[in-house]
């Protein structure tokens, strides 16, 4: 499954380098977030990262070539999107169930930035994101914040002015 789902996501990631070969649109190279020493996080950073890029790619794909590895023959400005979990809250089952309403989520505080090719960095952000109310796909590898993780990064990148 997760093979399969990286196959599709590369496919994605080369149809819009060729699509937009033309134009002249960013690169953002999605690196693997980290972790700070002593925070927990249950959740595999890779199976993430692939979340993170196929949302990426199907949000901000008119904006930015998105990629999961650096690639030798990039046009136009290059920029490597890095980041790390600086909190994860497990949240409350039974508050969840009995309360319902929207307490009791899974939460984590998120940093991420872009950096340019010499290293500085052009965009810097922090979040708190929620664990979605439905359901998904990969809930026992990336839990239930992979989509809000994604979609909060898609959604910021577009405050970063990186294009006209």
């Amino acid at each position: 499954m997760t093979a399969r789902l990286l196959g599709v996501t590369l496919m994605l990631a080369l149809a819009s380098i060729v699509e937009g070969a033309e134009q002249s649109k960013p690169t953002i190279i999605l690196d693997t977030f980290v972790l700070p020493a002593g925070v927990s996080w249950p959740y595999d950073m890779n199976q993430l990262k692939i979340e993170t890029l196929s949302e990426l790619i199907r949000k901000d794909g008119q904006y930015f070539f998105v990629l999961p590895e650096p690639v030798k023959d990039a046009k136009g400005a290059v920029y490597t999107l890095g980041g790390e979990v600086l909190e994860w809250h497990a949240g409350n089952r039974a508050k969840r169930m009995l309360v319902g309403m929207g307490t009791g989520r899974e939460t984590a505080r998120i940093h991420y930035w872009l950096t340019d090719i010499s290293g500085k960095r052009v965009f810097d952000h922090t979040d708190t994101i929620r664990q979605a109310f439905l359901g998904n796909a990969y809930a026992r590898s990336v839990g239930q914040l992979a989509q809000p993780f994604a979609d909060k990064i898609a959604e910021r990148l577009k405050e970063a002015k990186l294009t006209e």
